[in-house]
């Protein structure tokens, strides 16, 4: 059920910039409320952000370009909380925290992270539509960069075994990736209380 959103106080000149960042709270909230991006339409965002639904049009063109900005903020999010992991002398406890701050993430913003990595978003591209390829292959650049740097870093420290860690790094998040869906989508397994270290260690080649 669309939340009714309250009538908003018209911003003044200039303010159209606070107006846009009011648009994509709107959707955020719809999106963590819902848990459905199905429910992130023109209208139901306007009336989440209590305004009506042409002003959308003055910041976005379509609803996909919403939803991108939906996404590139969920990742400045997640990119935030990996930065403040990767933290400290020590390779190993920083890669160990970035994935813990990862699997957090995932956890803490099940909507978010399911838009960003579930698949659930997939924009049409060509025509029609203001979404890019570019849009959608810079989504995730600096958090993979993040994961890989600290990995690298082990590596050259030798507290990794890693021969390839640019290749290791791309297994190590495809273990991440896999462990925060089941974490979310499975109801009653018995997971070990070590299997997030148990798979950072075997993925990276942790010595």
């Amino acid at each position: 059920m669309e939340k009714t959103g309250t009538t908003r106080t018209r911003n003044r000149r200039g303010e159209g910039g606070r107006l846009r960042e009011e648009i994509i709270q709107a959707a955020i909230d719809l999106l963590d409320e819902t848990g459905d991006e199905r429910n992130l339409t023109l209208r139901s965002i306007a009336r989440q952000a209590g305004i009506a639904a042409p002003s959308i049009y003055k910041h976005f063109p379509d609803q996909p370009a919403i939803m991108l900005a939906v996404v590139q903020s969920a990742f400045g999010e997640l990119n935030a909380s990996l930065r403040a992991a990767d933290a400290g002398d020590d390779p190993r406890r920083r890669l160990e925290s970035v994935c813990h701050a990862y699997l957090k993430f995932a956890q803490t913003h099940p909507e978010r992270y399911r838009t960003m990595f579930g698949g659930l978003w997939v924009p049409t591209l060509g025509e029609g539509t203001s979404v890019t390829a570019d849009d959608l292959g810079a989504l995730g650049v600096e958090s993979f960069d993040i994961l890989t740097r600290v990995l690298v870093d082990c590596a050259a420290a030798g507290r990794s075994t890693s021969q390839d860690p640019a290749t290791d790094a791309v297994a190590l998040w495809l273990g991440l990736h896999g462990l925060a869906h089941q974490r979310a989508v499975t109801a009653a397994f018995p997971w070990p209380a070590d299997i997030e270290h148990r798979l950072v260690a075997a993925l990276a080649h942790l010595s």
